[in-house]
């Protein structure tokens, strides 16, 4: 249940909202808990699903920082000398209008959250839980990245810009910039702007007569609280620009990372009933330059509104947004070979360029939904996208005829480039040599042309077969696994641990509701369940995709594929 003070708030930020033209047309927007926040829900029906309208002036974008009364000028110079990108443009504008007191921003910045459950923002015990994964590594190495960032340049160029504004009530701290960071990464969207919106000058210097929307300025009106407040891939699938007809011209269409303030609010759903489009005319929404949200159905009053953030599995939920999907159909293991390691293999130098010049994989993404396609499909892997990364083998068996067709080559779900470079890796010498064999006798005598990456993955496979690929491929996985448990014990623990535990939220404030006191109760906060969500689906995923590899490696040695 929202408190008085975050009910002060919505009610502030609603009225913002309407002063610059945002409109309610079938939802509302509440508080949902303290691990959420804020949402939008269903108030009552409309007939066009026209649900919630957001003028784009509203948005939060690099060309919005740029022509900002207050810092805009000082950051054209910064962007104009290189010194910041689009996304730091975005993150710098957020510190500096979250410390400035009378910030025109001040109603939408004091509705987001403070807190947040991605892993820069772990305690080290937590961040203790995640060792072995893909992920504490990650966290590692961004969180020092982002303090390097903000000692050499952030709060040099955040101080300069506050001064602007007078004296600060008090100096930026990395948290400033790690919360600034964290709320572009949780509720930044890629927007399709139409060219003259975002270039509207040009157009208006080529005769056409449009309005210069992306310089109008956010109203503050009487809405400004004086009292102090708290402070490596977005949802493209399905978004497209309303409005605007499709072109050869370049250009007619372009991408702008922003915030959008009000349909930021929208929380994930991996089958949602809403989505988010731009209205370039005004002919959907009458509002032109703007977002809208729209119903795809009928949506029950009082129903929270979702959107969907993507078919992103948990590592990257938990890594952006700060929140797991138990059984998340869209889960993947990443899996590599590090290439400090091929320097130890016989003939390296030969293999690195070989490597090199056909741009060898030497990582890939395992998805869950390949395992629907392999040797042991299960009913709990059925879910999911459809991926496109499985085999697909197009080689022609063979060249020499010493090789046959594997009989298991279309349940071999590992991508076939990955596969191509721990060939390479593996190859021994003699293999090496008819490799190149192949390949000249490919291209002939005056070698007047290259050899196309179709042709050098058929040579590497007629020379070397699958085992030596799949062996090492084994290898890698049970080194995966072997790193997951060191780190936290076994995929069985893990388990056991969910079984046993009530997700509470928010973190540590909650009492067991069960009134059996022989009930095993094990209170768990809201981070803790979603590491162990996050790092149990490694295990399980690393176990699967050990026993697809182990199968066809065995059947890869009995038919003699060597």
């Amino acid at each position: 249940m929202a408190t008085g003070s975050e009910e002060a708030k919505l009610e502030l930020f609603l009225q913002w909202l309407k002063v610059n033209g945002a409109e309610l047309r079938g939802c509302k927007i509440k508080y949902c808990d303290s691990s959420k926040g804020f949402g939008i829900f269903s108030s009552n029906d409309v007939p066009d699903g026209v649900l919630l309208v957001v003028p784009l002036d509203l948005a939060i974008t690099p060309m919005r920082v740029l022509e900002d009364p207050l810092i805009g000028s000082e950051c054209r110079s910064m962007f104009e000398e290189g010194e910041v990108d689009d996304r730091f443009l975005i993150m710098l504008f957020l510190t500096v209008e979250h410390l400035r007191k009378n910030s025109s921003w001040k109603a939408y910045l004091d509705m987001l959250p403070t807190e947040f459950g991605n892993p820069l923002w772990f305690t080290d015990d937590e961040l203790l839980e995640l060792k072995g994964t893909t992920l504490h590594r990650a966290t590692e190495l961004q969180k020092k990245n982002l303090k390097s960032l903000f000692d050499e340049k952030v709060k040099k160029l955040a101080d300069k810009l506050l001064a602007l504004d007078g004296n600060p009530e008090r100096e930026v701290r990395f948290e400033d910039f790690l919360w600034a960071n964290s709320i572009f990464w949780t509720r930044a969207l890629n927007i399709p702007l139409p060219s003259s919106y975002v270039f509207p000058r040009i157009e208006q210097e080529q005769g056409i007569n449009i309005p210069n929307a992306s310089t109008s300025h956010v109203s503050t009106q009487t809405l400004v609280n004086t009292e102090n407040g708290k402070s490596l891939e977005i949802n493209n699938s399905g978004d497209h620009v309303s409005g605007v007809e499709p072109t050869s011209r370049e250009g007619e269409t372009v991408w702008v990372e922003g915030l959008v303030p009000g349909i930021d609010f929208c929380n994930h759903d991996l089958k949602p009933a809403t989505t988010w489009e731009v209205d370039g005319t005004g002919s959907t929404t009458g509002i032109p330059f703007s977002m809208y949200l729209l119903s795809s159905g009928t949506v029950q009053n009082e129903k929270e509104i979702s959107i969907s953030y993507g078919n992103k599995g948990n590592e990257e939920l938990l890594y952006l947004y700060g929140f797991v999907i138990k059984d998340n159909p869209d889960d993947y293991l990443m899996v590599h070979y590090p290439v400090e390691a091929i320097s130890d293999v016989p003939f390296s130098e030969a293999k690195l360029q070989l490597l090199e010049a056909r741009r060898g994989e030497l990582r890939c993404l395992l998805r869950r939904s390949l395992l629907k396609n392999g040797f042991f499909p299960e009913s709990t892997f059925l879910g999911g996208t459809s991926d496109k990364d499985t085999a697909g083998r197009d080689f022609h068996y063979s060249w020499s005829g010493d090789r046959k067709m594997p009989s298991y080559v279309n349940k071999l779900i590992f991508p076939e480039e990955f596969l191509t470079a721990l060939r390479t890796i593996a190859m021994k010498e003699n293999e090496l040599y008819q490799v190149s064999s192949l390949l000249e006798e490919l291209v002939g005598p005056g070698k007047d042309r290259q050899p196309s990456d179709a042709e050098v993955r058929t040579a590497i496979w007629e020379a070397c077969g699958d085992s030596g690929a799949l062996q090492m491929l084994v290898d890698l996985l049970h080194m995966k696994m072997m790193e997951l448990e060191e780190g936290s014990g076994t995929e069985e623990s893990d388990a056991e641990l969910l079984k046993k535990a009530h997700k509470e939220i928010p973190d540590n404030q909650k009492r067991c509701s069960t009134k059996n006191s022989s009930v095993d109760c094990t209170l768990m906060s809201r981070r803790r369940w979603d590491i162990i969500v996050y790092r149990h689906g490694q295990k399980q995923l690393t176990r699967l995709f050990i026993r697809e590899a182990e199968h066809a490696l065995h059947l890869a040695l009995s038919e003699g594929t060597i």
